[in-house]
């Protein structure tokens, strides 16, 4: 994934995150990504500043790929109190993507098997049949994940927020 500071017609300024630079290129050609404040699709990159980590990398989640399932409803969303702003590499997080991260933070401890440093070599293992499909997350270095990518095998990064009850 991507983050680009994104910036409308109007001067309007916010966030996007893409798979790739292709993808945003695509999307904004085709008028798909909107501002926030004003609804505008003449939508540009703006000038950022690099992003750089003073600490591990966050964790990297890959799911196995699922057979087309029927249509079910989606589950109940548990409460989760809005905290205060959380601080990244790029800045602070506003309060309401905090919580939606939060909320994705839940259902992966739920739904995922945590394999910490491991996780490139169970997500190769995952890939390549030697272990039983499953949802993992853990930690992954930036030449891990580009591994990985280079492989074929589709990970994703997610900013690993403070829990909600924590």
């Amino acid at each position: 994934m991507i983050h680009y500071q994104l910036r409308c017609g109007q001067d309007h300024g916010f966030d996007g995150w893409f798979k790739d630079s292709a993808t945003f290129e695509q999307q904004a050609r085709l008028g798909l990504i909107e501002c926030p404040e004003c609804g505008g699709v003449e939508v540009e990159r703006a000038l950022m500043a690099p992003a750089v980590s003073r600490r591990a990398a966050p964790p990297v989640l890959v799911e196995p790929p699922q057979p087309p399932a029927a249509a079910a409803s989606p589950p109940a969303e548990a409460p989760v109190a809005v905290p205060a702003e959380v601080k990244m590499a790029g800045g602070r997080i506003p309060a309401q993507i905090v919580a939606v991260l939060q909320r994705i933070r839940a259902e992966v401890e739920k739904n995922c098997d945590y394999v910490g440093a491991d996780f490139a070599d169970e997500a190769r293992k995952i890939h390549n049949g030697e272990t039983e499909p499953r949802s993992i997350y853990g930690e992954a270095t930036e030449e891990d994940a580009e591994s990985l990518a280079e492989d074929g095998i589709d990970i994703g990064r997610i900013p690993w927020v403070p829990r909600a009850d924590g």
